[in-house]
């Protein structure tokens, strides 16, 4: 009985263990086929979503497909700050053109997550803007395997419109991302509330950044690429420059920090005729950003800061700010205030030219140093912002191109464009515009073109003057009487040069600067009818003094422009100084190149204007020729004041009174319209050599000179 107890219960024991084997096996087994389904199931949902395909026209770009990703099969990695130039950048990729940088755009696609929804909404304009630029820039190719840089297709310009683990997924789904190496990443909007990060908050590996409101702090230097906050507001926007501004500063931000707030208060207090507040005109409508507010009074914006010498771009919530190309945009100044903003295009711009930097910790000395900075500093800072918004930052296609330019230079640093190139403009350049040699040949000598009316016996006896001059080639006279035709060839002078008389349609001003086919010499000396107190001696010698200056207008009356800091505008003077910025065009010489340009390429209503009025055709020919060249025109012989006491003053058009008004006048309206004062100052003065030297007369070449 006790044995076979016994062997019963190990019976049990042996049938249990085997009972606990099998359940196990059981459960394995079913896990194993709950995994196949599982995968099966997966397998054909992928297929089915890879099978959708959505078409979206973007003019020229490819047709953009869908494409699942699983949010759950990859892990982010975080992005590299320590990467650099020389270790995250693969040069090897570049150069397979030769020089040429190549840029390989992937086509677009709409990524979504495992739900079917975009991972981002629809493409921004600017985004497409900056895919559209590349695609049809010298640096495109659509060859990915010659590439040097290449450019996700996914529109990261706004964080705030990413879903930022699903657009690492996207990235690292590109057939050629390689952990980001030699890819850029745009983006304009980094961070989210409530940090506001000043790098975009996505892992991108070894990709290089071009983004705005980037902070020293997280700046990679000499591989990320610092952009503006571009502004669709200043898309249509018309500027109109001019120099009287009522306001020294205008803070126009609507998300200025509060600290800086109460600061800017505190200012006003003190200075409430320097300073102009802004705010978002919350009883007009919160969302509209064309205007700004101050109390009840509505200005519209950006138009609000042309009225302003400076203009406040200071730390907000975010660190990057529209408000610095809405400034250069309108032409005023801006004053940065904020320590760590990398400033866009940083390493190539020098901003010290075209801003004001002030430290945050000294806003409250803001006024005091604005007010210190000279005239001539601001129309400085004013003419180079201008020309850097105009050449960088006045269209996306422009701040794409810029980008690209920066890569090429750093890919091919023995190529690299110098610091004149990126911060000087042409017109500042030493470089003549006409291409001419160093001296212009004298063989051909010049053409005189005398603007004429009527008066007969003064132009008969300027025409014999100038007959006697060496170097005269021809004579054009330039017949401005509709009135009444020019005498008969019988009675002209009998000359020994050819003579041509052209008739005018109108009576223009504008007439004597006409590029006529008869004018066949490159020298061309442009004179009034009465100016007969010039000696042969004295034409002669500033001929040769233009062929050493071609580029430049060289002549006999000067004139001066200054600063009025009573009526705050320029004032024209005809007085003796030690100073000229003017020669007039009454009796002077110029390229004939100078003719085609003030016909054909004179900006604004300037030659309009001048038509109309009849007056200042001169004082315009001197701003266009200091525009291009950056130089002051040349003044020859101490002979200053012209006179001509044939003429009675009833008969002179400078005997009108309001004859020096207008030239004022003229002098504003054609600086407002160039956007700088272009003309140059200079105390110079050209005379012959051993001129008022002891010596006999026969030693001198120029005797008659200087005599009245």
């Amino acid at each position: 009985m006790v044995l076979i107890t016994r062997m019963s219960h190990k019976t049990n024991r042996i049938s249990y263990h085997y009972h606990n084997v099998f359940v196990i096996c059981l459960l394995i087994f079913t896990f194993f086929i709950i995994l196949i389904a599982t995968y099966h199931i997966f397998k054909f949902g992928n297929t089915q979503k890879h099978s959708v395909h959505n078409t979206i026209s973007l003019n020229d770009l490819n047709s953009l497909h869908v494409q699942m990703l699983d949010a759950d099969s990859l892990i982010a990695d975080i992005t590299n700050y320590s990467c650099t130039y020389f270790g995250c950048f693969n040069v090897y990729r570049c150069g397979s053109q030769g020089n040429k940088l190549l840029v390989y755009v992937y086509p677009p696609k709409i990524y979504v997550d495992a739900s079917e929804r975009p991972i981002t909404s629809q493409m921004t304009k600017e985004f497409y803007q900056i895919l559209s630029t590349i695609i049809s820039s010298k640096f495109y190719t659509p060859n990915p395997y010659e590439a040097c840089i290449f450019i996700p297709s996914i529109d990261t310009l706004n964080q705030n419109r990413l879903k930022l683990h699903e657009v690492s997924q996207a990235l690292k789904a590109l057939p050629f991302w390689n952990n980001g190496e030699n890819h850029l990443i745009f983006n304009m909007v980094p961070g989210s509330v409530p940090d506001y990060s000043t790098i975009i908050d996505v892992p991108i590996g070894k990709a290089m950044i071009a983004g705005a409101g980037m902070s020293s702090l997280t700046y990679r230097f000499g591989f990320d690429i610092s952009l503006p906050v571009y502004s669709s507001l200043t898309n249509n926007f018309k500027p109109y420059f001019n120099n009287t501004r009522m306001w020294l500063v205008i803070s126009s931000q609507i998300n200025i920090n509060s600290a800086f707030e109460q600061d800017l208060m505190e200012i006003k207090s003190i200075s409430p005729k320097d300073l102009l507040i802004l705010g978002p005109c919350l009883h007009y409508t919160s969302m509209n950003t064309t205007v700004r507010c101050t109390g009840e009074d509505v200005y519209k914006y950006p138009s609000v800061l042309q009225t302003a010498t400076f203009c406040l771009v200071i730390r907000g919530a975010r660190l990057g700010q529209s408000t610095l190309l809405e400034c250069m945009a309108a032409g005023s100044i801006p004053v940065i205030i904020a320590d760590s903003l990398i400033m866009p295009f940083y390493g190539v711009i020098d901003w010290t030219r075209a801003a004001i930097f002030i430290r945050e910790v000294d806003v409250l000395t803001m006024i005091p140093v604005l007010k210190k900075v000279s005239q001539q500093r601001i129309t400085e800072l004013r003419e180079q912002g201008a020309w850097l918004y105009e050449k960088y930052f006045q269209s996306m296609e422009k701040i794409t191109l810029t980008t690209l330019e920066i890569l090429t230079d750093r890919v091919f640093p023995h190529l690299a464009k110098n610091y004149m190139f990126w911060n000087v403009p042409p017109h500042k350049d030493t470089t003549s515009p006409l291409y001419l040699p160093a001296t212009a040949p004298k063989t051909r000598g010049f053409t005189a073109v005398i603007l004429t009316y009527d008066r007969l016996e003064l132009l008969f006896l300027l025409i014999n003057k100038l007959v006697k001059v060496p170097s005269l080639s021809k004579v054009l006279v330039i017949w401005n009487n509709q009135h009444k035709d020019p005498p008969h060839s019988s009675k002209w002078p009998k000359l020994n040069k050819p003579l041509k008389i052209i008739q005018t349609k109108e009576n223009k001003l504008s007439n004597r600067f006409y590029p006529y086919d008869e004018i066949e010499t490159e020298a061309v000396l442009s004179i009034d009818d009465d100016i007969i107190m010039l000696t042969a001696d004295e034409v002669e010698f500033a001929y040769e003094v233009w062929r050493e200056f071609p580029d430049r207008i060289v002549g006999f009356p000067s004139r001066i422009h200054i600063w009025d800091n009573g009526t705050n505008c320029w004032k024209y003077e005809s007085e003796w100084t030690n100073s000229i910025s003017m020669v007039l065009t009454g009796a002077a010489f110029h390229h004939k190149y100078w003719n085609y340009m003030y016909i054909t390429a004179m900006p604004g209503d300037i030659r309009e204007w001048v038509d109309e009025h009849m007056n200042c055709e001169d004082i315009a020919m001197n701003f266009l020729v200091a525009n291009i060249t950056g130089k002051a025109p040349i003044k020859v012989t101490p002979k200053k004041k012209f006179r001509c006491p044939e003429c009675t003053n009833t008969e002179m058009l400078s005997a009108d009174l309001t004859h020096m008004m207008e030239r004022t006048q003229c002098i504003n309206r054609f600086s407002s319209i160039y956007g700088s004062m272009p003309l140059q100052s200079v105390e110079f003065r050209a005379d012959p050599v051993l001129f008022k030297d002891i010596f006999p007369e026969k030693l001198k070449r120029f005797n008659d000179i200087g005599s009245l």
